[in-house]
């Protein structure tokens, strides 16, 4: 198996990348910011990996998406210090 240190979506699969947008942004941010009826119109993971699968450029933006929030988490946890535990 050859490994890909340079891409960043290595290992991660398009049903942990939608669930994960899903848990922390929700259908609504995923529909306004990828504007896809799958997103919009009942939405459910099912019906929208069927779809991402299906169509290159969706699944795209949706990646793009991804590492968008993933890198703006990561900035934001740079610049705020960690929460101290309260015993």
């Amino acid at each position: 198996m050859t490994t890909q240190k340079n891409n960043p979506l290595h290992g991660i699969t398009l049903e942990q990348i939608l669930n994960y947008l899903v848990e922390t942004k929700g259908w609504k941010y995923l529909g306004e910011e990828v504007k896809i009826n799958c997103f919009t119109k009942d939405p459910s993971i099912k019906s929208s990996l069927t779809f991402l699968r299906k169509t290159p450029w969706a699944r795209q933006k949706v990646e793009s998406l991804y590492l968008f929030v993933k890198r703006k988490e990561s900035k934001m946890n740079k610049i705020l210090p960690p929460e101290e535990e309260i015993n």
